[in-house]
């Protein structure tokens, strides 16, 4: 099998989706979950203003409000997470996120000060983070703020992993790439789109340049940048069709090298990486 067809077969791409189907594919697969384990009462994710997390919050408000309604237990519920470094430059976009979703509960916090505390504490033991190693720290806060929620509130915690970036490994490992239960697994970027727009969201907030945010000497740094491909380039990949040869490559390079992300821990039983 050629890689692109085995890399499209791993990650479930489909060429071309029926929208309401998927949205429906999605929100079952999170009720479905929680009605199967009875102890998990609440969805926690956090919202960044940009579209992954704005599709799946959504979703997750939509599965705990039918859950609601379907069996008289007011006890779902759907926890959004607001988790500011400072002050984001994007704040309205996340208002903005907050408005479409309409989540149950909104908590905010802000982790700045626990990122500090932590890069003083790695200082005096003589390590001296790197402003990209810095941007991991902040992704890694964000989690774990958002488990100590889930363990407050009988919640498990929401990914928003996604088929582009899967195959790039795009996501900090055990920061926003290390959660619970990831329902739009299987969509490409251009797809999240298609969704959001059939939900009604605000076309800002799904047009707007991806950005992970994590470096401050870089700030706003464009997903596609920092990939050395367009997620167009990406998206047509995964979809089967034939893309320019250094795309291609590129893309592939990217899976390979980060094959260890999209895994458990390795151990003596495992060889992908031989």
């Amino acid at each position: 099998m050629a890689l692109q067809q085995e890399i499209i077969a791993a990650l479930g791409v489909k060429p071309t989706i029926d929208v309401q189907q998927e949205i429906r594919t999605s929100v079952d697969f999170l009720k479905a979950y929680l009605k199967k384990n009875t102890f998990i009462k609440s969805l926690v994710l956090g919202i960044s203003g940009g579209q992954d997390s704005t599709l799946t919050g959504k979703l997750c408000q939509m599965a705990i409000t039918e859950l609601r309604q379907q069996t008289g237990n007011n006890d779902y519920r759907f926890i959004a997470v607001r988790l500011p470094y400072g002050v984001q430059a994007d704040e309205q976009d996340c208002q903005d996120a907050v408005d479409f979703i309409q989540p149950d509960q909104l908590l905010t916090v802000n982790i700045k000060e626990a990122v500090l505390a932590s890069e003083r504490a790695l200082q005096a033991a003589g390590v001296v983070l790197s402003d990209y190693i810095r941007g991991n720290e902040k992704a890694r806060e964000r989690m774990k703020a958002q488990y100590s929620i889930a363990g407050m509130h009988a919640g498990v915690v929401v990914g928003t992993d996604h088929a582009a970036e899967a195959v790039t490994g795009f996501f900090t490992k055990y920061g926003d790439g290390g959660t619970d239960i990831n329902p739009i697994f299987r969509l490409d970027k251009g797809q999240g789109k298609q969704l959001l727009k059939a939900l009604g969201c605000p076309e800002h907030l799904y047009l707007k340049h991806p950005t992970a945010d994590l470096e401050d000497d870089r700030p706003g740094l464009q997903d596609e940048v920092a990939l050395g491909v367009t997620y167009a380039m990406i998206d047509a990949y995964l979809e089967g069709q034939t893309i320019a040869a250094e795309a291609a490559k590129t893309i592939e390079s990217w899976y390979l090298k980060t094959e260890h992300k999209r895994r458990p821990p390795i151990t003596v039983f495992d060889d992908f990486w031989k």
